[in-house]
């Protein structure tokens, strides 16, 4: 029983997630000359450093091919940096440029402005309750990814 409302709590959780970065992802993308793709790529490319193109689709829930769609306009304006594993040449690993990480900080800090705003509309019980929660639900899932 406790399974079956743990999993439907990960899927309430999950659409909860969704709508919230729908809004701020349509606030953040207002004035972005890129796709919502191409950006959820290159900040997580960012956070999660440098890797491969099947690891990143695999991440992505997408295919290699449509990621190679999203890479080569990323590559074009000199945001991702593409090389070809020298010791397997089948992988291809993708990295941030210099350029590619300051629109990924500018992307974060703006998510973050807008989080800020949606916090600001909480009480602070409600607030503190909200990040003591995620922060369990962080560390849980931490150590069920080791074990």
């Amino acid at each position: 029983m406790a399974r079956k409302e743990f999993i439907r709590l990960i899927e309430d959780n999950m659409t909860m997630m969704d709508r919230l970065m729908d809004r701020t992802k349509s606030q953040l993308m207002r004035n972005v000359e890129f796709t919502r793709s191409q950006i959820s790529v290159l900040v997580r490319l960012y956070l999660g450093g440098r890797a491969l193109l099947k690891d990143i689709a695999y991440r992505e829930f997408t295919t290699t091919p449509n990621l190679c769609a999203t890479f080569k306009i990323l590559e074009s304006r000199g945001l991702v940096l593409r090389e070809v594993d020298a010791q397997d040449r089948r992988n291809t690993w993708y990295s941030v440029t210099a350029k590619g990480a300051d629109v990924a900080k500018s992307m974060i800090e703006g998510f973050e402005t807008i989080i800020g705003e949606v916090f600001a509309k909480l009480s602070r019980e409600d607030e503190e309750k909200l990040t003591a929660a995620m922060s369990t639900i962080n560390s849980v899932l931490t150590n069920m990814e080791v074990a």
